[in-house]
């Protein structure tokens, strides 16, 4: 037997053993996932907060640095 049958025996016997549990169930998507959601929604809250309070400290810096206050 060749190397390459050897390996194809292999990665198939492989696949058939082990099954993943993040692919064992398929997702519903007739119910809308509520934690999912607002949990999206949230980081990009806090993302977005943390940017625009960076973005004034920044402006606020520049402004002391070259004497514009």
């Amino acid at each position: 037997m060749s190397l390459a049958r050897v390996l194809l025996k292999a990665t198939t016997a492989n696949k058939a053993v082990a099954r993943s549990a993040f692919t064992a169930r398929k997702p519903d998507y007739t119910n809308i996932n509520w934690l999912r959601v607002g949990l999206a929604f949230g980081t990009s809250a806090v993302l977005w907060g943390l940017l625009f309070k960076q973005h004034s400290e920044d402006v606020h810096e520049y402004k002391k640095r070259n004497g514009l206050e």
